[in-house]
């Protein structure tokens, strides 16, 4: 396991992201330094008057004018206080804007092997909560770090100056507060990164029921992910009181052992005064640059606290970004060579692939050509690794060893871009986008106004999806979150038609009709094969109907391809083909009629 970052290390990083706000940043802090500095003279004042006119034959005047003069720095020191927060706000919104924004750039280059390790609500609490408090940190606990770091450099050497015996007491009593902030930040550092972690697994907790409310409400386990929810959530609760008292302990201290020790410092003072060794004026100026210098050390434990939240924030934030992407464009990509009416080759060569968190060879050896224009049917058990095979054509993942080729040219060559403008796919289960039936048929395509429309109409003919015209808004209709407010076969059909709008040189079908019957998948089929002319297509197939359409059939066993060939020749000669349909035919029998609901 590597060794955790030091604080300062880790936090210097976010200066790439907080470079173009540094200007207003450094402005913001300087008015703050400004605003310490001007409350510090006020006790040099108070010295002055004290000294003067007070305690000698001084006059009114004398009095008035430093009255006037404690005024005029007060007024000013809440000038620039106003300055800090105006120069503050604006460039600390920016920053969690760009940071937010690279973050889910990355998210969506990192590859899908990425997305099945991590979950939801963890991703999301980073993209959220903890750039929030590296925000409230990068304008605050910064810029106020700095500044009370410096007040009390500042305020301590005027204190010395003032009478250094009195100083130095004051010094003596910083050696225990400094015991206590390493202390405190070993002990707090933990927790605040566990704190984080678990508001994460409770953010993962949440969707995962609301994405899954009509399995609990089927099931009747709604009280039991309450349960589960509750729990979670008292681990939380117990952490940040941890947190809390962590801190409060920290505050306690850090507010008490000042205030001890000017106590002890008074008597000091009062017997300097009494023998003359230190005048009345510069007493009450050590000690109103004390209660200046205190309010500094009462923040300390915040500031600290507020540190160690940025730096949890921060390294959680990191962990994400600085994860590499294993599937990546090319140094000197290539080009695929122009469109041929009659379709594209594809061909997979030795293909064998582990998953990245290691085990056995999923697919061990795959060799496979399609033709220009033809469609294929991939059948196979379940658990074959039929959707992996896919899954490889556009680089969803990449192939342990072995290469797939498209018009002779291995995807690996192709920028991401280019590839997947050139091969389209629809997955079983479909997911659809909180936008309009347009908008979601259109996701893989660029075009605007009637030439978009009519790519939509005809895609959803050919997608059998005439439905969508009936909905409440027509095409317009927003379809809610993944598209659970339609029925299986309706989000099935809108996905295909997705994948049709894109008029891809290679379609790859993932049993995207399932939820169909057989009629339908038939109609749809029919239509597929007449709009995509020169399309290279293949389907994984689970269903007999849906095998005989094709113009030949591989045949997935043990992770390679032990046939090819039309369906009547393999139905004949290759016995695990025979057995794998009449598997298929069992379970097609087994499934009844659900097409009522989804017919347009």
């Amino acid at each position: 396991m590597p060794t955790p970052e030091s604080t300062t290390r880790v936090l210097l990083r976010l200066r790439h992201w907080a470079r173009p706000a540094l200007p207003r940043i450094a402005l913001g802090g300087l008015t703050a330094l400004g605003a310490s500095l001007l409350a510090l003279a006020v006790p040099q004042v108070l010295r002055v008057i004290v000294n003067g006119p007070l305690l000698t034959a001084g006059s009114q005047r004398g009095v008035v004018l430093g009255a006037l003069v404690v005024l005029g720095l007060g007024v000013l020191e809440a000038f620039l206080v106003w300055c800090r927060r105006a120069l503050l706000l604006t460039p600390g919104t920016g920053v969690e804007r760009d940071m937010r924004t690279d973050l889910f750039r990355h998210l969506l280059d990192l590859p899908v092997e990425f997305h099945d390790r991590w979950s939801g609500g963890q991703l999301l609490s980073r993209i959220m909560s903890d750039l929030g408090t590296i925000r409230r940190w990068t304008v605050f606990g910064l810029t106020m770090l700095a500044v009370s770091s410096a007040t009390l450099v500042v305020g301590i050497g005027l204190m010395l100056a003032t009478s250094w015996v009195l100083g130095l007491v004051y010094l003596v009593g910083a050696v225990p507060m400094i015991w206590l902030g390493f202390r405190f930040r070993e002990d707090y550092k933990v927790v605040a990164r566990q704190a984080r972690d678990q508001a994460g697994d409770l953010a993962t907790t949440v969707e995962e029921s609301v994405h899954g409310i009509r399995v609990l409400k089927a099931f009747g386990r709604g009280d039991d992910a309450l349960d589960d929810f509750v729990r979670q959530a008292d681990d939380l609760r117990t952490t940040e009181v941890h947190k809390a008292r962590t801190l409060s302990r920290v505050s306690f201290a850090l507010g008490a052992i000042p205030e001890a020790i000017l106590a002890v410092a008074l008597g000091f003072g009062v017997v300097l005064t009494s023998r003359g060794e230190l005048s009345v004026g510069a007493l009450v100026a050590f000690f109103a640059t004390a209660a200046v210098v205190n309010g500094p050390v009462e923040r300390l434990g915040m500031l600290l606290a507020m540190t160690l939240d940025a730096k949890a924030a921060t390294d959680r934030y990191l962990q994400v970004m600085d994860t590499a992407s294993t599937v990546r464009d090319p140094q000197d990509p290539v080009a695929l060579p122009a469109a041929d009416p009659a379709g594209s080759r594809v061909e997979l060569s030795g293909v064998h692939f582990v998953h990245p968190r290691g085990g056995s060879d999923i697919l061990a050896g795959i060799d496979l050509v399609l033709e220009p224009g033809e469609t294929m049917a991939l059948v196979g058990l379940t658990g074959s690794g039929k959707t992996t095979l896919l899954q490889l054509v556009p680089r969803l993942y990449d192939v342990t060893a072995g290469s797939v080729r498209i018009d002779g040219v291995d995807v690996r060559d192709l920028t991401r871009a280019d590839l997947r403008s050139a091969v389209s796919i629809a997955f079983e289960d479909p997911i659809l986008f909180s936008a309009s039936v347009r908008e979601n048929v259109l996701l893989g395509t660029d075009l605007t106004g009637p030439a978009a429309d009519e790519l939509v109409r005809e895609a959803l003919d050919v997608a059998r999806a005439g439905f969508a015209y009936d909905l409440p808004d027509g095409l317009d209709t927003v379809i809610g979150e993944e598209g659970l407010s339609l029925s299986g076969g309706q989000r099935q059909r809108v996905a295909l038609a997705r994948a049709i709008a894109v008029r891809p040189r290679v379609l790859l079908l993932d049993d995207p009709l399932s939820a169909l019957d057989v009629t339908t998948e038939t109609a749809v089929t029919l239509r597929l094969r007449r709009m995509l002319t020169g399309t290279t297509t293949l389907v994984v197939a689970h269903r007999p109907s849906t095998v005989a359409l094709a113009d030949r059939v591989a045949v997935l066993e043990d992770g390679r391809i032990t046939g090819v060939g039309r369906h009547e020749d393999l139905l004949s000669s290759h016995p695990h083909y025979r057995y794998v349909l009449t598997a298929l035919s069992a379970l097609d029998d087994a499934q009844p009629d659900e097409l009522a609901e989804v017919r347009p």
